[in-house]
């Protein structure tokens, strides 16, 4: 009787999913991350009091939008800032940086990968960040394949730097790094010609998705490569918007499988637009998220 009993126990965690694997578990147990850029107006109206916002919401992780260079998350410099985290229990593993190849009026922008990133990556370091992901290309740093292969060799040596520190380097995609280029895509030839222990690999559920690619076959074809994840869904109109978790049509169940697989560490909620309150979005996310996959 009683191994009938054990019997039907471990059948039903199995059918709740096979994302109670030991390492899925392992990878929750670090928390529930969101993407600062989600409530980005209100981090920039009150960022202490949106912090203790979410919060309460549950989310224990988040990765930063906005450095600006100048010593300053959020308006606070970086003692202050880690302070306010470590107040809302809360922690920062990774944050979001610029290329800075394109200049602001004329000027440089500081803060990011081409220009004052050893400061950079000294106030990553007092926050305690552990991954600079490089976050966005304008259209004039995207370019031509050869263009992708300078970026992956600026990606490389500022991974050098990011890693005398404890801290991982890590490139973050869009959709149009799957644009095919003579027969190559971009998002390839990133892969290729970065270090991975220099430069990995946050994968934006959505962007990929969009853009036709599975994540499940980038795991396989990478392992490892990916201890980051985007997890924002995909409505199911013709216009493919961003949706709250759980409300499109990703396969979250599926991909989340595969955690070991990517090598996922962290992974973040990000919706870019909301119908409504940011906060009611969110909410609505990770209540499916502590429901449905962890």
């Amino acid at each position: 009787m009683h191994s009938r009993r054990t019997f039907v126990k471990s059948a039903a965690l199995f059918s709740a999913g096979v994302l109670l694997s030991p390492e899925l578990l392992a990878s929750s147990k670090k928390g529930i991350g969101l993407q600062l850029y989600t409530v980005r107006d209100a981090m920039q109206q009150d960022p202490a009091g949106t912090l203790a916002r979410v919060a309460k919401l549950g989310y224990t992780c988040m990765e930063g939008a906005t450095y600006t260079g100048n010593q300053k998350f959020y308006g606070m410099e970086p003692a202050a800032f880690a302070k306010v985290l470590k107040q809302n229990g809360l922690k920062m593993p990774s944050s979001h940086y610029l290329l800075g190849e394109q200049e602001n009026n004329g000027q440089p922008t500081q803060g990011t990968i081409l220009h004052g990133w050893d400061k950079a990556v000294d106030d990553a370091a007092q926050v305690g960040i552990k991954y600079m992901v490089c976050a966005w290309l304008t259209e004039s740093e995207r370019g031509s394949l050869d263009h992708y292969k300078l970026l992956a060799e600026r990606l490389n040596k500022a991974g050098e730097r990011c890693k005398k520190a404890g801290i991982q380097m890590a490139y973050h995609n869009h959709d149009f790094e799957f644009a095919a280029q003579n027969g190559q895509l971009p998002y390839d030839v990133l892969l290729k010609e970065t270090d991975k222990n220099l430069v990995q690999m946050e994968l934006d559920l959505y962007w990929a998705t969009k853009a036709g690619h599975d994540p499940v076959e980038l795991f396989k074809q990478n392992p490892g490569r990916f201890p980051l994840w985007h997890v924002k869904d995909m409505d199911k109109t013709p216009q493919q918007n961003f949706t709250e978790v759980g409300n499109g049509s990703i396969d979250f169940k599926r991909i989340f499988a595969q955690a070991k697989l990517a090598g996922l560490k962290h992974f973040f909620v990000e919706q870019d637009q909301t119908p409504g309150s940011p906060f009611d979005s969110i909410q609505q996310s990770i209540t499916h998220i502590k429901r449905n996959l962890i």
